[in-house]
């Protein structure tokens, strides 16, 4: 896993937890999991994640009303020689590392993209379902974006490539840095919740 400070062993989740408190530098303080408004804070802490077998991007951002910050960036590997469950486990692990040590309090995921390959629809949708299960079972709200979303609302059109969502991020974002095109895709996402969280954020109150 790039720059998210190293896997975590479920067996090692309360050490990691105090560890990763004391070893952050430069970040705002740790704040409690769960659902939150911005009401009485000076930012709400996103992560995004871009869902995938190979490699999962998650990129952190703090939103302050109209102003963006990136907090930080990188990718979750898995080794393609490794099984299935080995490579979900890695995935797991990896998403849960990023959380305890950057403490997001809203994450946000984008929708599975179908094509024509069954398989390997089924594979990314068991990322997807990974990435979607660990920051719900650490009390964060998960959003769910359409990639045609993400992208106009980042660029302002539906169907922008990878290099204009690129640009983009280093215009919104300019000390962000991503090494890989799964972890711009994945500040993209973080941002795009940025821009529709409140009606998220609403929704899952009233229910």
């Amino acid at each position: 896993m790039q720059k998210s400070g190293g896997s975590c062993n479920p067996a090692n989740r309360r050490i990691f937890r105090r560890s990763a408190i004391s070893c952050r530098t430069g970040l705002l303080a740790r704040r409690p999991y769960g659902l939150s408004t911005g009401m009485g804070r000076p930012a709400i802490r996103i992560l995004g994640i871009d869902p995938g077998l190979r490699r999962t991007g998650w990129g952190l951002i703090e939103s302050d009303g109209n102003r963006l910050m990136h907090v930080a960036c990188g990718s979750v590997e898995t080794s393609e020689r490794a099984s299935l469950g080995a490579r979900l486990v890695a995935i797991h692990d990896g998403l849960i590392a990023v959380i305890q040590q950057y403490a997001p309090e809203e994450a946000a995921v984008e929708n599975t993209f179908v094509n024509g390959n069954g398989a390997s629809t089924l594979k990314l949708g068991q990322a997807r379902g990974i990435a979607m299960l660990v920051p719900s079972r650490m009390g964060l709200v998960v959003a769910e974006y359409a990639p045609n979303l993400v992208k106009k609302t980042v660029v302002g059109a539906g169907h922008a490539d990878k290099a204009q969502i690129r640009m983009m991020i280093g215009i919104l974002l300019p000390k962000a840095d991503p090494q890989s095109e799964d972890a711009a895709d994945a500040l993209a996402i973080a941002i795009c919740h940025a821009h529709h969280r409140v009606s998220v954020v609403l929704k899952a109150v009233a229910q």
